[in-house]
């Protein structure tokens, strides 16, 4: 009976195994072999149409790879999976995946009207898109957060793709490289604009507005005393609350209050440290360990950085 149950344990631990593993591509060539598409005219650069890929069936698979993809209204069914959440049939018209991002792909079935280009790391070396492109956040962006693109700017995002397929298809000299980075440049600096007219669209349609949702959330932290056994709050922790991705959600309170996440934690400490400093016979460093602060010494340096002044020389001022 022992061996029994010790045998089924092994099949178990086995089969869980099994659904973890993840596969790793090096190459876009390795990628298209496993899917059963065509050999790439490029091996660092991938260009599809969704009618294309029609005709290939992705089953079930996770997986890694060493390059950057940007797909545009791509999904009829099925889902891929990036982060914690789906991109399905139902979600999203433009999305953006990094190099080593965890995606799942399960049975998807391809919409004829779109792309998908995939293009690796090693394509920007020396090249000042680079450094360019890791700045671009929304690369970062849960899947539930893809771009929403109106008619007018989806013909921009098409008429981009036909400059750099026909490049790809046509050409192959010394200029091509460095032409068709250009349009993909023009591509990531559109969809940053794009995305920022959906920050602004969606804070003026959507009832409450992420800052007050996300200071709602601070506020229930610290009277839930959640800083006194988990410390300061983290922007993941905030990000998780307001189920988005933390770069999202610091791109969103940018653009609604020209501060981030962080600076907007930074401030709300700051306020709650000067109400306890005017009000509290507490020295510094009890009021720092009451915040949740690791260290009096953090909390001094933060406070000053913010406000200007050292906290004892703001209780000596405001005492004045």
């Amino acid at each position: 009976m022992w061996l029994n149950k010790k045998i089924q344990d092994i099949k178990a631990s086995n089969s869980k195994l099994n659904m973890e593993k993840i596969n790793h591509y090096k190459s876009i060539t390795e990628l298209h072999e496993k899917s059963g598409f065509e050999p790439p005219k490029n091996p660092l650069l991938s260009l599809m149409t969704c009618k294309e890929l029609m005709t290939y069936s992705v089953g079930e698979d996770r997986f890694t790879g060493d390059f950057y993809m940007i797909g545009l209204k791509k999904i009829k069914s099925g889902y891929v999976l990036y982060g914690k959440t789906k991109y399905d049939h139902n979600n999203g018209s433009a999305v953006f995946m990094k190099p080593r991002q965890i995606i799942e792909v399960q049975n998807v079935q391809f919409a004829e009207k779109g792309f998908v280009m995939f293009f690796h790391e090693d394509y920007l070396s020396g090249h000042p898109l680079n450094d360019q492109i890791k700045k671009y956040g929304y690369f970062e962006y849960e899947i539930n957060e893809a771009l929403h693109i109106s008619p007018s700017e989806e013909v921009i995002m098409w008429e981009l793709y036909e400059k750099i397929r026909r490049e790809y298809e046509e050409n192959s000299d010394e200029f091509s490289r460095e032409i068709i980075l250009s349009h993909i440049d023009s591509i990531l600096k559109y969809s940053d604009r794009f995305y920022k007219r959906q920050f602004i669209d969606r804070s003026s349609n959507v009832s409450g507005t992420m800052v007050k949702k996300f200071l709602t959330v601070l506020d229930n932290y610290f009277k839930e005393n959640k800083h006194l056994e988990d410390g300061l709050p983290t922007v993941n922790f905030m990000a998780n609350e307001l189920a988005v991705s933390p770069r999202y959600l610091s791109d969103i309170l940018k653009q609604e209050t020209g501060k981030t996440a962080l600076e907007h934690v930074h401030i709300y400490l700051i306020k709650e440290a000067k109400n306890l400093l005017l009000s509290s016979e507490n020295n510094v460093a009890g009021i720092a360990y009451d915040l949740g602060f690791e260290s009096p010494s953090y909390f001094t340096r933060l406070f000053k950085k913010v406000v200007g002044v050292t906290p004892v020389q703001y209780k000596k001022e405001a005492a004045k």
